[in-house]
């Protein structure tokens, strides 16, 4: 027992048991060979239908009966997948001309699945007896089938190019294949074409194959993409539907889609389009209506009055698959192994296969006539000594006897002697004589013929070229697909996606931000915004659903959120947090938040941080297209961080800087230069050691400034205590120093509205009053109190609102 064990490794077993599944894979199931386009089952299901007589010319059969003598003769898989692949045969939105005929229900370009297979008839089509021609003349190599009962043909004879025909795509190990459809009279055209010039490149092959040609129309796009495939084997194209705009009587117009793409599913199509329109994803479709009927693929897109159609049809081909990339792949068994092809090199392929068919052929009719040749001779010679050879065959004991004798006596042939004894009596008329000497003459003329194909090149090739002309003729349909030489760029209006529409949009300082209806804003009152405990409203903005949001972030990073982007969601409801939307840090807090319409170079944002930097930046420089992750507003060193934006305009403006220990530097936003997003800025204020930035805004002559000390103080200045001065100097002093238990600003803003609250946060409590009850000071004082710190906690923060 021990000696029937092997020790291998399993990397070793397991790499040889899957290099003969894949090699399986490859040559038997998922991939058409060259020669024939057609892949294991699709072979064995024709020539399986061929067999059993199941041809154009006769009746149909039920496809049950088709499936069973595949299965049972030639290919041991399942039913369904053999009549799987046999509905696909028979599906003229698949192929471009169907290799099966069908009776019932063959499925649909709804990717409705066809009736059983004991419901549905089928026979081969006329193409197929071109396919399957001559194979009963020795012309391909036949195998056993897989229990040695029978034989089946390891290619077909295909009289005509299949594989670019009716193309092919599959799924293997380590190997796909993509090979479009094409128009049979451009193909056979080429291959005649290439076989009176073996070096005619792919430019020249292409005035013949103008591209692709698939069975449900459709506009190609990418002359190049063709070119590129061609000669490669991989491009790619663009494929899109065939459009007209129709006007309806109410002054509406409608976009009809007549060609879909080759592989799109209709339904699925139909049903995105429509969710686009109920999402509201594009604004202006009132609706979308599936008018197949038995005369032609007809989608209708009613618009509403005044939209632009050619903006709506845009948005459609970019977002559906009424446009849809086609990647050539094309990957064909060739002497036994997949290979990636261009034009010239299948076509080659397909040459040699079919020099050698009709070798094989001449061969067999040679032999065959050479055969009747000889039996007519001896006929004949018998003919002319008939009364003796009637003598002899009298006078002989038996068949066997009377052959030995003809053979002895008259020099016959074994062969001859067998046509001579089973002759029957009435083929011994006068007339039987001339038939054989006309028949003589004939076999003689084409006995020369056929020696002249084998013998001569020339002669062969004109063979193979007069067949395909001939199948050309019968056969050759027009163009469906239309080829347009660029790919054309598809601009979107943002209008045309989003009805525009005016809303609110809210952000709390736990960077919670939703955008609601002006219906749901207006029926609460602000402070009934919904927020989680402990967070408050940071800022609300009424904006267009057309406009983009800009929220910044205290890593001097903005995220750029279209607002028709945000979740529509109550003003009494939380909103969604901004990490949901775009993925930021776990450690990043939202500081402010704006809106822009069109992002025109006629504004600037500055950007000032804790540890004393600024810069400013156009408002044109932050528009972009790609948004999906957090964007550099400012670059922010180590330690530090992004504490205040503000948004100005062209005109100057006075920028006033607070710091943590008092000190107050005011001057003017001239001072600033313009510098792109990547840049750190320049010095806003000279700082002491340990001392912070609480406050960079901007501010006028009517605003006031509200500042809260740790210990419980609050003092509010005049626009009149700030002096100007230049950028990046100490500033001047606006807290009394006390030796003992000095103030410090925790929290600072800027004024502009008499009926401001504020509200003073410690880690116990907070404190909120009328900021108008907070008298104006002068600037060496520390302020009012208004909390005993010792109840109420060390202030950590203002906010004002």
């Amino acid at each position: 027992m021990s000696e029937i064990i092997q020790d291998l490794s399993l990397e070793d077993v397991i790499g040889d048991r899957f290099g003969r599944y894949s090699k399986y894979i490859i040559q038997e199931r998922a991939l058409p060979d060259v020669r024939d386009g057609l892949k294991p089952v699709q072979r064995r299901i024709l020539y399986a239908m061929y067999s059993s007589g199941n041809t154009y010319d006769k009746n149909f059969r039920k496809s049950a009966k088709s499936v069973g003598d595949v299965i049972g003769q030639y290919h041991p898989h399942g039913d369904t997948s053999v009549y799987d692949a046999m509905v696909r045969l028979s599906q003229e939105w698949k192929l471009r001309h169907v290799l099966i005929e069908m009776h019932g229900n063959n499925g649909s370009i709804d990717n409705d699945p066809p009736a059983a297979m004991r419901y549905t008839e089928a026979k081969l089509s006329k193409l197929s007896e071109q396919l399957l021609r001559d194979i009963n003349k020795e012309t391909v190599p036949f195998m056993p089938n897989y229990d040695d009962t029978t034989t089946e043909p390891m290619v077909l004879p295909a009289r005509l190019p299949n594989l670019l025909i009716n193309g092919s795509t599959g799924i293997s190990a380590g190997y796909a294949t993509d090979i479009p459809t094409h128009n049979l009279g451009e193909v056979i055209q080429a291959t005649l074409k290439y076989i009176d010039n073996p070096d005619i490149t792919v430019s020249q092959l292409m005035k013949y194959i103008k591209g692709p040609d698939f069975p449900t129309g459709g506009i190609i796009q990418g002359i190049e993409g063709i070119k590129k495939a061609y000669q490669t084997g991989k491009g790619k194209i663009v494929v899109r539907s065939k459009v007209d705009t129709e006007n309806l009587r109410n002054g509406r117009k409608e976009l009809v889609v007549t060609e879909i793409p080759y592989e799109v599913n209709k339904s699925a199509l139909v049903k995105k389009i429509d969710e686009l329109r109920a999402d509201k994803k594009v604004d202006g479709i009132v609706e979308v209506r599936d008018e197949t009927d038995r005369t032609g693929l007809r989608i209708a897109i009613e618009l509403k009055k005044d939209i632009n159609s050619e903006a709506v049809l845009n948005y459609l081909f970019k977002n559906t698959d009424l446009q849809i990339s086609y990647n050539f792949n094309m990957v064909a068994i060739s002497e036994g192994r997949p290979k990636l092809m261009g034009l010239r090199e299948i076509i080659n392929s397909y040459l040699n296969h079919q020099i050698e068919v009709v070798t094989n052929r001449t061969r067999y009719d040679l032999k065959h006539a050479e055969d009747r040749m000889h039996i007519v001779e001896g006929l004949m010679k018998a003919l002319s000594i008939l009364d003796q050879v009637i003598q002899l065959i009298r006078n002989s004991k038996n068949k066997r006897d009377a052959k030995d004798n003809l053979v002895a006596e008259f020099d016959f042939t074994e062969a001859q002697a067998e046509a001579i004894v089973t002759l029957q009596l009435y083929r011994l008329t006068n007339t039987d004589i001339v038939q054989l000497e006309d028949e003589h003459s004939e076999l003689k003329q084409t006995i020369e013929q056929l020696r002249h194909i084998l013998d001569n090149h020339d002669a062969l090739l004109a063979v193979i070229k007069d067949e395909l002309s001939a199948i050309r003729k019968e056969f050759k349909e027009p163009r469906r697909s239309s080829i347009e030489a660029e790919i054309a760029e598809l601009k979107i209006d943002k209008e045309v996606m989003v009805p525009s529409e005016n809303v609110v949009v809210s952000m709390t300082r736990d960077g919670y931000i939703k955008r609601t209806s002006l219906r749901s804003f207006n029926a609460s009152g602000v402070e009934e915004v919904g927020v989680k405990e402990g967070d408050r409203l940071l800022k609300y903005l009424e904006v267009n659903t057309l406009d983009t949001v800009l929220v910044f972030t205290n890593k001097g990073r903005y995220l750029y959120i279209p607002v028709y982007k945000l979740a529509d969601i109550k003003w009494k409801e939380l909103g969604k947090h901004i990490s949901q939307i775009v993925a930021i840090d776990h450690n990043e807090t939202v500081i402010d938040v704006y809106c822009e319409r069109d992002f025109k170079p006629d504004g600037h944002y500055i950007l000032a941080t804790r540890n004393g930097m600024i810069k400013k930046s156009n408002v044109s420089m932050f528009k972009t297209a790609r948004y999906s992750k957090p964007l550099v507003a400012m670059k922010v060193k180590e330690g530090d961080e992004l504490i205040d934006v503000m948004r100005v305009t062209e005109a100057p403006e006075m920028i006033t800087v607070l710091t943590h220990k008092g000190m107050s530097l005011t001057y003017s936003s001239d001072e600033l230069n313009d510098t792109g997003l990547r840049a750190a800025g320049v010095k806003s204020i000279n700082l002491k050691d340990e001392d912070y930035v609480v406050l960079t805004q901007t501010v006028n002559e009517t605003d006031t400034i509200l500042m809260a000390t740790q210990r419980g103080a609050l003092k509010r200045i005049g626009y009149g205590v700030l002096q100007h001065a230049k950028r990046a100097q100490r500033g001047i002093t606006l807290l009394k120093e006390l030796k003992k238990q000095p103030h410090r600003i925790v929290g600072a803003d800027v004024i502009t509205s008499d009926d401001a609250q504020y509200t003073i946060i410690s880690d116990r409590a907070s404190e909120s009053g009328n900021v108008k009850d907070i008298h104006l000071s002068e600037q060496y004082t520390n302020g009012s109190f208004v909390v005993d710190v010792k109840e109420f906690g060390e202030v950590t923060s203002l906010i004002t609102e």
